[in-house]
């Protein structure tokens, strides 16, 4: 079993940036692959990043790429995803996952079902 707890959102006026975190229990939490999903009011859950276990392949959503940054520290159990160049459409709930799938296959690691893990969201808010 692993718990995530995401913290880091609020408001933000548009090119400002945040750091969102997320905290895993378990003693296995550098074997586990990692992403960020996001929600916005009215559409469905989308991927915006994810880190494959074990330090492997990062993979970032076109609507982000190169603005947004996900990162780990095993030692800590945290992920994290730095935002920069905030868009009033980056606003949204965003959620950090967890997957025991141990490949690094984007097809699979953009998909939510492979995550069988989820931290209860946190909000961003990005004002133009």
């Amino acid at each position: 079993q692993v718990q995530l707890v995401e913290s880091g959102g609020g408001l933000v006026q548009a090119g400002g940036s945040l750091r969102l975190s997320c905290a895993a229990s378990g003693r296995t939490f550098s074997s586990y692959a990692m992403g960020w999903f996001r929600q916005a009011p009215g559409k469905e859950r989308e991927f915006v990043t994810s880190l494959a276990g074990r330090g492997g392949s990062t993979y970032v959503a076109d609507s982000v790429k190169g603005r947004f940054t996900i990162s780990r520290d095993n030692a800590k159990n945290t992920m994290y995803l730095q935002m920069t160049s905030l868009e009033p459409e980056d606003t949204a709930v965003y959620y950090c996952a967890a997957s025991g799938y141990s490949g690094t296959d984007y097809d699979v690691l953009s998909r939510r079902r492979v995550y069988a893990y989820w931290g209860q969201g946190t909000q961003v808010t990005v004002s133009s």
